[in-house]
């Protein structure tokens, strides 16, 4: 079907695209203008998998191993309070997303939540990992006041784009494990796990996998940002001081204690991510989901050992090149053989391409828990149709001796007539 003449104008072309993209990389690298960021960027923050999580996936059931615990804006004295109430009635693991960094002026205060500490039997609280900007890197662990850093303990943090808390942050992924200092500190949710279950928690850790995708459960009370509320129990404040559960509700379960606003009805911002059950897939307006509920859904998706798995990086440019290589080759053809089709065919099957991949994408997300990377794919088809123009109307004739010829001649014949004048 395809001439030697074709293929090899397609092996140029595809060539060319890659050396375009090769040299925008450099030029970003080198802190210039990157004339593809406004495309990869565009393309890059798109996640169509998020359709998959708030749209087209089934109800998930009830997680009946993890339940939380409201701490809203309680005392210390107050949190103890709930520990004990809690811890009486046996639960296998108390988690404790929250940080307790400085005494209080309430020294008595701090004494007995110190003691409801240490009375729980399997207990971790949280640490937080310190980035370095100057190392680009996590170097130290910042701890709660010795007096209440009791049982083990698991960085909390979360891995998003922003810098503050009132940014946009959407919570998609997060580290299992960090190595500080020749010492591997577990992710909280981890180490809960671990303390529960730890033949789960080990399957899990030996992906090895810098970054896990969070497979979402669902959410506690989110005023309709999601589809999936209440797939977690959750006791308020109220609940567990007027004992509104029952004991079969706690013993031998995971109980997490966070902030999940005052009480139930409050539409606090604080502590709250972005996460792709947000119904409100573009122009989200409200965060949906407390860090505590995350911790949750990461728990969950390790007992069930339901993992998502994604593309690796290797295989996402082998993929990106030979998807490239086919789109040139088709390009090219229609370049020698239909030129007066060719902008409106080529266009055309742009954007069916940049369509078929997205779908793709989904489709497979959706059916094996899969995650494909094909944005390199997806710019160089983007970029494929006005490239070859310029590849083969421009770059091959400054390099063929008769489209030098042809130019010159132009150009002498144009000096000719304006002499004659």
């Amino acid at each position: 079907m395809f001439k030697k003449g074709i293929l090899i104008d397609a092996i140029f072309g595809t060539s060319f695209i890659i050396s375009l993209i090769l040299l925008t990389q450099a030029t970003r690298f080198l802190g210039e203008f990157s004339l593809l960021d406004p495309i990869g960027d565009a393309i890059g923050d798109v996640e169509m998998t998020d359709l998959v999580f708030s749209e087209i996936r089934e109800n998930p059931k009830v997680d009946r191993n993890v339940v939380m615990v409201n701490i809203g804006n309680l005392s210390r004295r107050e949190i103890a309070q709930e520990l004990s109430i809690i811890n009486q009635f046996e639960p296998a693991v108390i988690g404790i997303d929250s940080y307790f960094r400085h005494l209080k002026q309430d020294s008595l205060g701090d004494l007995i939540l110190n003691r409801a500490l240490t009375n729980i039997k399997n207990l971790v609280v949280v640490s937080e990992l310190q980035y370095n900007f100057m190392t680009d890197a996590y170097d130290s662990i910042r701890y709660s006041n010795p007096l209440f850093n009791v049982g083990q303990t698991g960085f909390a943090n979360l891995e998003t784009n922003a810098l503050t808390q009132h940014q946009f942050k959407v919570c998609r992924s997060f580290p299992p494990k960090k190595e500080i200092k020749g010492r591997d500190e577990l992710a909280f949710s981890v180490k809960v796990a671990e303390l529960y279950d730890a033949e789960k928690a080990r399957s899990f850790l030996d992906r090895d996998n810098q970054a896990e995708i969070i497979n979402y459960r669902g959410n506690v009370m989110d005023f309709g940002q999601s589809k999936f509320s209440g797939r977690f129990t959750a006791l308020d404040v109220a609940d567990v001081f007027q004992r509104k559960f029952t004991p079969e509700l706690i013993k031998g379960k995971i109980v997490l204690f966070g902030y999940m606003g005052q009480d139930f009805n409050d539409r606090s911002w604080e502590d709250k991510f972005y996460t792709p059950l947000n119904i409100k897939y573009a122009g989200r307006s409200n965060p949906d989901m407390f860090g505590v509920v995350i911790h949750a859904n990461i728990i969950s998706m390790i007992l069930d050992e339901d993992y998502i798995n994604e593309q690796s990086k290797f295989s996402s440019i082998v993929s990106g090149v030979v998807i490239c290589f086919l789109t040139v080759l088709f390009f090219t053809w229609i370049y020698w053989r239909l030129p007066q089709w060719y902008d409106g065919l080529t266009k055309s099957l742009q954007l069916l391409g940049v369509f078929v991949i997205l779908t793709f994408n989904v489709m497979v997300f959706h059916w094996f828990n899969y995650k494909t990377n094909l944005t390199l794919a997806t710019i160089m088809i983007a970029l494929a149709g006005d490239s070859l123009e310029v590849c083969f109307g421009l770059i091959k004739n400054l390099f063929s001796k008769q489209g030098r010829k042809l130019i010159f001649k132009v150009y002498k014949d144009n000096n000719k007539i304006y002499s004659n004048n």
